[in-house]
């Protein structure tokens, strides 16, 4: 009887009750359902991350886009500005005053105005003339050499005496004149650029083309 008791307790004990069959059917069920839960979990990390990359995406190309629609922008500014306010070419006037006779003496090139208004204003042989500041070869500016008592053009070597006829150098013809006469009103001598004289015409005899002095 001892015996058998023994026997049974040892088989009582040696079998699960079923209140741990249940505790270890659900301690299972638990780790099983714990597996699956990591992978959503890092899912969720990957999809976090892909959102992250795509929105400095998106934002690098709306930062190349605003910079691209910028220079668009500024290019029909500079367009508009160009047509609304095109360049002008502002050239001296054609006809000025240069002063009173008595302020050029008598076998003086003056230069005041060759810079100003191209010309030069010459006081010779009872005349005042005004010549113009052009090479009459290819169109440069001469230069007047006091020393020399000439006129040099600084690009082929045309020379002209101090009257404007020519006499070295490539240049076909003289230098030209231009109208120059008494103001009425305040008597200042008046240059006027647009009228130009001609010696090889013969219109350096004419009486807009110089002044008598005394």
């Amino acid at each position: 009887m001892e015996s058998g008791g023994n026997d049974f307790r040892s088989g009582t004990m040696a079998e699960e009750t079923p209140k741990e069959a249940a505790e270890k059917q659900t301690s299972s069920s638990a780790k099983d359902a714990a597996a699956p839960a990591a992978a959503p979990k890092g899912k969720k990390a990957a999809e976090k991350e892909g959102k992250k990359v795509s929105r400095r995406g998106f934002f690098s190309w709306a930062a190349v886009g605003w910079v691209g629609f910028t220079a668009a922008i500024g290019g029909c500014v500079s367009a508009f500005n160009r047509f609304m306010f095109p360049n002008v070419l502002y050239e001296p006037p054609t006809s000025f005053k240069v002063g009173r006779p008595e302020d050029f003496a008598e076998g003086i090139v003056d230069e005041r105005f060759k810079e100003s208004n191209g010309v030069w204003i010459v006081n010779s042989g009872g005349s005042l003339y005004a010549l113009i500041a052009i090479c009459t070869h290819l169109g440069c500016p001469p230069n007047w050499l006091e020393a020399q008592n000439k006129f040099k053009c600084p690009c082929h070597g045309s020379g002209y005496y101090k009257n404007g006829i020519n006499f070295e150098g490539p240049t076909p013809r003289p230098l030209e004149r231009a109208k120059i006469f008494l103001d009425p009103d305040d008597g200042q001598i008046v240059v006027d650029k647009s009228q130009r004289y001609q010696w090889e015409m013969g219109q350096w005899e004419d009486t807009d083309s110089f002044i008598e002095v005394v």
